[in-house]
């Protein structure tokens, strides 16, 4: 029983699908010949499986044997046209496996073969498919022969590794790309195929199976094979499905759903689901995946704003990089669920100038800092939860280094010694923090003008207060300040201009002193780990 790649396997070059760049150069070299006299003898047919690179090579032995040739619509009836329609059995086509035949001792014995003379036909075509399974040495036993051939000899090189051939062998062949052939091609062909078969096929089965194919005409007829088999006569979309272990498409635009809400109790149940089916995880994932690369496109086909192109894109971009992972674990449903629960969670995060532009409380002046930190005489109030260092001692405790501190500070604005010693008993009260205690003490000038703390270094001590520029916006940093001074808000860091000539108003300065950064930091609680310039 012959099989329907077989069946329909290309006759003539016009019969070949999505190949037009090569079919057309092929064409006009088969005429330029016949007028001249001339053609070359020497081709390489490179591209994936399935694609039509040995059809096309036995189209070509066919077109130049022709009576009428060389031709690019050979007659089909004379008898070179027939025999080339069974290669096996003709002496002047000679098809060789180089994946069997790859020694040396076998391109020598070719290359004996080749001073032989046509039996009957004008040219001796020699077809070597998979040909980058020779070996060095056979490629150089073959060398010589290829470039300057007998002439009689034709000979056409196959490959799906063009990157392993030789350049010494494709600097002397004339090279045609195969390229992979788009879905909506092999679904034509699939549909002239089932109505020359007699075979009804539902909507959209024979889209399914022309993806399935990867742009190989071959594969996609031979899954056609076996649906048909498998629907009775019929391709039918759950027989494709079943039989590709592709997931219902409702199932996987629910979960696509229940992403874009966030529903995670929806797609835990989902994969459940895929498991009781015994679906393919990875086939499951690939057709998510396609999903939501449409979907990224009506996205961006509709002009929708940046921050929603951009939550689809960080799903897709999450979804491609657990597709090694997939492959790899043993346990793929774990990797999915895991995957999916993520990505689910990606539309909600609020944008970073949503949490400033929405916060509460926040006054009516761009300029106006945060709320003063309410003083209760000697007892400061508790420091803002952070979330990366532990809330400082309770304030009912204050910490006795505090303590001292507060009770140095005279009524008024502070002599200079007094503010140094105080400040810097407050910093090394600071869990954590101990060494920004000497910090005041290393400043030229030191000036509390409420609710600024302002600091002044010389320009050479900068690297060593690198964690005070770090920490002069730490919440706990600020409470421990304003225990000793009552309705301080933020510190100012400025260093005089080194001997290098240094800039002392740095750009993460200024984003330090920015009011609605330090109200960002006051309200999610955060801290100023590093600052990093791009570019």
């Amino acid at each position: 029983m012959t099989t329907l790649a077989l069946k329909y396997r290309p006759r003539l070059l016009s019969d070949l699908v999505g190949q037009e760049g090569s079919v057309k150069a092929l064409a006009n070299a088969l005429r330029r010949a016949k007028e001249s006299g001339r053609i070359h003898q020497a081709y390489l047919f490179a591209g994936v499986r399935g694609t039509g690179k040995t059809s096309t090579a036995r189209i070509l032995a066919r077109a130049l044997n022709c009576v009428e040739g060389p031709t690019a619509t050979p007659c089909g009836v004379c008898d070179p046209c027939r025999a080339a329609e069974q290669p096996d059995q003709n002496l002047d086509i000679v098809e060789i496996d180089a994946a069997s035949r790859a020694s040396v001792a076998d391109a020598r014995a070719l290359r004996e073969q080749v001073q032989t003379r046509p039996a009957f036909c004008r040219y001796r075509v020699y077809i070597i498919d998979e040909v980058h399974m020779l070996s060095t040495e056979a490629f150089n036993a073959l060398l010589k022969v290829i470039e300057e051939p007998p002439p009689h000899a034709i000979f056409v090189l196959a490959t799906t590794e063009l990157q392993d051939v030789p350049d010494t062998i494709k600097s002397r062949v004339q090279i045609f790309p195969f390229r992979l052939i788009p879905v909506g091609l092999i679904e034509g062909r699939l549909k002239h195929v089932c109505e020359q078969e007699g075979v009804e096929a539902e909507s959209g089965s024979l889209r399914l199976v022309a993806e399935a194919g990867q742009g190989s005409m071959r594969d996609a007829l031979t899954i056609l094979d076996r649906v048909i088999a498998a629907g009775d006569g019929k391709v039918l979309e759950e027989a494709v499905r079943e039989q590709l272990g592709i997931v219902s498409a409702h199932l996987v635009q629910g979960v696509m759903s229940a992403l874009a809400i966030g529903d995670t109790a929806a797609l835990v149940e989902a994969c459940r689901e895929l498991n009781e089916q015994g679906a393919d995880w990875a086939t499951f994932w690939r057709e998510l995946v396609l999903a939501f690369r449409d979907r990224l496109e009506q996205e961006a086909r509709a002009a929708r704003g940046p921050q929603d192109l951009l939550r689809w894109a960080r799903m897709l971009q999450l979804l491609l990089s657990r597709e090694r992972d997939l492959r790899d674990s043993s346990l793929p449903r774990v990797v999915v669920e895991l995957a999916l629960v993520t990505a689910a969670q990606l539309p909600h995060l609020a944008p970073l100038d949503a949490l400033v532009s929405g916060a509460p409380g926040r006054g009516s002046s761009p300029a106006a800092g945060p709320p003063p930190v309410p003083s209760k005489g000697p007892q400061a109030a508790p420091a803002p939860e952070g979330p990366r260092r532990p809330t400082p001692a309770a304030p009912q405790a204050p910490a006795p280094a505090q303590t001292r501190a507060q009770a140095s500070l005279p009524a008024g604005p502070p002599p200079p010694p007094q503010l140094r010693m105080a400040c810097s008993e407050a910093l090394r009260a600071v869990p954590g923090l101990r060494t920004l205690g000497t910090a005041p003490q290393m400043a030229t000038d030191l000036r509390w003008e409420p609710p600024v703390l302002r600091f002044r270094f010389p320009g050479n001590v900068r690297q060593t207060l690198q964690d005070l520029e770090r920490e002069q916006a730490n919440p706990h940093v600020l409470a421990a300040l304003a225990a000793v001074l009552p309705g301080l808000k933020r510190l100012e860091l400025h260093f005089d201009e080194g001997p290098a000539g240094a800039q002392t108003d740095r750009p993460e300065d200024r984003l330090r002193q920015e009011p609605g950064f330090q109200e960002l930091l006051r309200l999610s609680g955060g801290e100023v780990l590093e600052i990093r310039r791009e570019g």
